[in-house]
């Protein structure tokens, strides 16, 4: 088992969304719905996100074959109070009850300056930037928090019961790509570690330790024990208050109660919280544009370290990698096309793989 490099035939993005789309729909989602949620995935891919993309749809379509969730699951505003709402997301896909609470986030925020839209009964819903990045082009700085199944204990325990509850702020840059952040709060995000079992490599010491609280380089043995968080203690205070935004406030599940994308015979109870900003209650967005122009500037004009060529902003990469693999294509780990091979086989559609 290798990761890809040059000798790795490339897969076009497009022909990946049409097979995913297929798949999702097989599996009983609606058309619609069904190419968000592809999409949500080889956008990962083409960011760079390998640990978050097409891996992960044989997961999703074992859950929505499972029922755990509901591929026809409609996400649905229980509470509307302006510039707060509630979405009850009914088991839907995490990916169509987040873009409905993106949506409601950006459009609300614009009639009231801030907007926050809770969302409980959910799911996994993928890469968070996904959703943040639909905010810039309409004006508005995102952020966007969530929970997940126990993957690190907190400080000082060693039983899981906390999530790697990512989280993600989005802002317009100027003439630049997008400031994008997302990240887990575990030194690692969980699924770049399935990624290193899937393409057979060790993990670096320091992301892992076994159940037994020793260190490990096996991704196994991490998947099977504890991921360490970020920066230690604070890590693990961050991911508390992701689940407080997440899971507490929404009314959805939290700590333990949560359930991963790994798994088919546990219903998610992930919960999020979106919040937009619309820049021009603040400041015209012009001035907005230019200051961070500005910032940018600063950053880039700072000397190198050694072992460096250039400063990024948060962003700057998956911005490039965008381009360049939508020119190139995909190259995909050879597990992953055969784990892709094995759903299309399954799902009676070996003639759509596109490789």
């Amino acid at each position: 088992m290798t990761s890809p490099d040059d000798s790795t035939p490339r897969v076009s993005p497009d022909r990946l969304v049409d097979f995913s789309t297929a798949v999702y729909r097989a599996v009983g989602m609606a058309d619609d719905d069904a190419l968000l949620c592809a999409d949500t995935l080889v956008q990962a891919d083409l960011w760079g996100h390998q640990s978050h993309g097409v891996l992960r749809l044989p997961w999703y379509a074992a859950r929505l074959k499972a029922g755990v969730c509901d591929p026809r699951g409609r996400p649905e505003i229980v509470v509307d109070a302006g510039g707060v709402a509630v979405v009850d997301g009914h088991e839907a896909m995490g990916q169509v009850v987040t873009a409905l609470a993106a949506r409601e986030a950006i459009r609300r925020a614009k009639q009231h300056g801030i907007a926050a839209v809770a969302v409980r009964n959910s799911n996994h819903f993928g890469t968070a930037m996904y959703f943040t990045l639909m905010a810039p082009p309409e004006g508005c700085v995102a952020f966007l928090s969530t929970n997940a199944s126990p993957a690190m204990a907190p400080w000082g325990g060693r039983q899981k019961t906390i999530g790697t509850n990512p989280w993600s702020w989005a802002a317009p840059a100027g003439h630049h790509a997008p400031m994008v952040l997302d990240i887990a709060n575990t030194g690692v995000a969980r699924g770049k570690i399935y990624l290193a079992r899937q393409e057979g490599r060790p993990i670096p010491e320091g992301w892992a330790i076994t159940a037994d609280g020793a260190p490990t380089t096996d991704p196994t043995e991490a998947i099977a024990g504890i991921i360490l968080p970020m920066a230690q203690h604070k890590g693990y205070a961050i991911a508390l208050v992701m689940d407080m935004l997440s899971g507490v406030l929404t009314g959805s599940a939290f700590g333990a109660g949560v359930h991963g994308p790994y798994q088919c015979e546990h219903r998610s109870g992930a919960g999020h919280l979106m919040i937009a900003l619309d820049i021009a209650a603040i400041q015209p967005r012009e001035t907005f544009d230019a200051r961070m122009e500005e910032m940018i500037a600063s950053l880039k004009a700072v000397p190198t370290a050694q072992g460096f060529d250039e400063i990024l902003y948060p962003g700057e990469r998956e911005a490039r990698n965008d381009a360049e693999n939508r020119r190139l294509g995909l190259a995909l780990p050879a597990d992953t096309r055969t784990d892709l091979a094995k759903l299309a086989a399954e799902t009676g559609l070996s003639a759509a793989l596109p490789f």
